[in-house]
C-alpha cells in the first residue's frame, strides 16, 4: 500500500552523464532508482569514436534503461578535444546515430569555446542528416549570439538545455525574458532545465518563473560535481521547481510524459495498460527546507518531494522503507539473495 503518496510513471531524466565527461560521470543506478528516474539520457559522453565501448560497458550493464546523444566531437566529451573542430565531423556522427537508433536520441553538442558556429552547425547538420533532434549545450561570444541560436540555427524540436544558467542571455536588462526567447518557444525549440553544478540559478529562474516561462523539461546534468552540492537529483530539481511556483501537475508532467515527447519514446513516461511497468512513487514533505543553486545561494521552500518507491520493468529497484515487504516477524524463515 502506498496511501498518502504518489504514483507516477518512472521519472526520466533526458540530461545526465553516464559516460566520458572529465571523468564525471556516474553508474546509473547508484542516483537513478533513489530518485525514482528509470529513463536517464546521456548527453554527450560519447562521440562516434567511442559509442560501441558505451553501449558494450555501461548500456548493457546498468539496469537503468540508458539511451544516449552522440557527441558531435568523435572523441566524446573527453577536455581539451572538445575544442578541436577537425573532431566535429556530422558524416560519421550521423552514421553513428543511424547505427544505434534503438538508444540514440540525436547529436550533442557541448563546451565548445571558439568564435564560430562549428560545433552547432556539425550537431546540427548530423541531426538532420539523421531525421532527429539536436540538443545544444551553448556560451553566446560577440561573433555568435544566443538568438541567432535560436532562431537562425535550432529546429524545431532541437533542445536547448541550461535554460537558467547565467551565461544566457534569457533575460533582458529588466529581467524581462527576451522577445526572441519567446518566439523560440513558438517556433517549436524545446527549452531544458539541466540543472548541473554551474547551469542553474534563482536569480534567473525566478524572474523567468513569475513570467511563466517555466522549462519543458526538467533534467539534472548529474555527473560527479553536480551530485552533492548543489544537490541536483531528480527529486531535488522538481522541489526546487515546486517551491518557485511551479503546479505539483507540471513538476510531474515535465518529468515523464513531456521527455518522453521531447526524445521521441512517447510509450515511456506512462501509467497506460500495457506500457513497462517503469513507477515512481513520491512523497510530498511538509516543512521548512533550503534548496542551493549553482552559485550555492539558498533558497527556503515548504515542499519537499522525495522518492519511496521506484519499480524499473516490473521490479522493485528502490525501496526506502520497505513498503513491499514482510515485517520480519511474520516473514518466517527469509534468506537474502545475493
Amino acid at each position: 500500500r502506498v496511501d498518502g503518496l504518489y504514483v507516477t510513471p518512472g521519472l526520466i531524466d533526458i540530461h545526465a552523464h553516464a559516460y566520458g565527461g572529465y571523468q564525471g560521470w556516474l553508474f546509473p543506478d547508484t542516483h537513478t532508482f533513489p530518485s525514482g528516474v528509470t529513463t536517464l539520457v546521456d548527453t554527450g559522453g560519447a562521440g562516434w569514436k567511442k559509442f560501441d565501448h558505451f553501449r558494450e560497458t555501461i548500456m548493457a550493464e546498468a539496469k537503468t534503461r540508458v539511451l544516449a546523444f552522440v557527441n558531435i566531437v568523435g572523441a566524446g566529451m573527453e577536455g581539451a578535444v572538445e575544442q578541436d573542430v577537425s573532431e566535429m565531423d556530422p558524416v560519421p556522427c550521423a552514421k553513428a546515430i543511424e547505427k544505434h537508433t534503438d538508444v540514440v536520441i540525436g547529436s550533442k553538442t557541448a563546451h565548445f569555446g571558439g568564435p564560430g558556429w562549428e560545433a552547432v552547425d556539425g550537431a546540427v547538420q548530423a541531426a538532420r542528416q539523421s531525421g532527429t533532434i539536436a540538443m545544444i549545450d551553448f556560451a553566446p561570444k560577440p561573433t555568435r549570439s544566443y538568438r541567432e541560436l535560436l532562431l537562425e540555427k535550432m529546429s524545431p524540436g532541437d533542445i536547448h538545455t541550461h535554460l537558467y544558467a547565467q551565461h544566457i542571455p534569457l533575460l533582458d536588462d529588466d529581467l524581462k525574458v527576451n522577445d526572441y526567447v519567446l518566439e523560440a518557444r513558438r517556433r517549436g525549440i524545446v527549452f531544458d532545465l539541466g540543472h548541473g553544478a554551474g547551469s542553474f540559478w534563482f536569480r534567473i529562474a525566478v524572474p523567468a518563473f513569475e513570467q511563466g516561462f517555466l522549462p519543458d523539461t526538467i533534467s539534472t546534468d548529474m555527473h560527479r560535481f553536480s551530485a552533492n552540492v548543489p544537490f541536483a537529483m531528480m527529486p531535488q530539481t522538481m522541489s526546487k521547481c515546486l517551491n518557485m511556483g511551479m503546479p505539483l501537475y507540471d513538476v510531474i508532467r515535465r518529468s515523464t510524459v513531456a521527455p518522453a515527447q521531447t526524445i521521441r519514446r512517447p510509450e515511456l513516461g506512462t501509467l497506460s495498460v500495457g506500457a513497462e511497468a517503469d513507477v515512481a512513487v513520491l512523497e510530498m514533505q511538509h516543512g521548512d527546507f533550503g534548496f542551493v543553486d549553482s552559485g550555492h545561494a539558498r533558497m527556503k521552500g515548504n515542499r519537499r518531494l522525495s522518492c519511496a518507491l521506484t519499480v524499473r520493468a516490473g521490479q522493485v529497484v528502490w525501496d526506502l522503507n520497505g513498503l513491499t515487504w514482510p515485517d520480519w516477524h511474520t516473514a518466517g524463515k527469509y534468506i537474502v539473495i545475493p
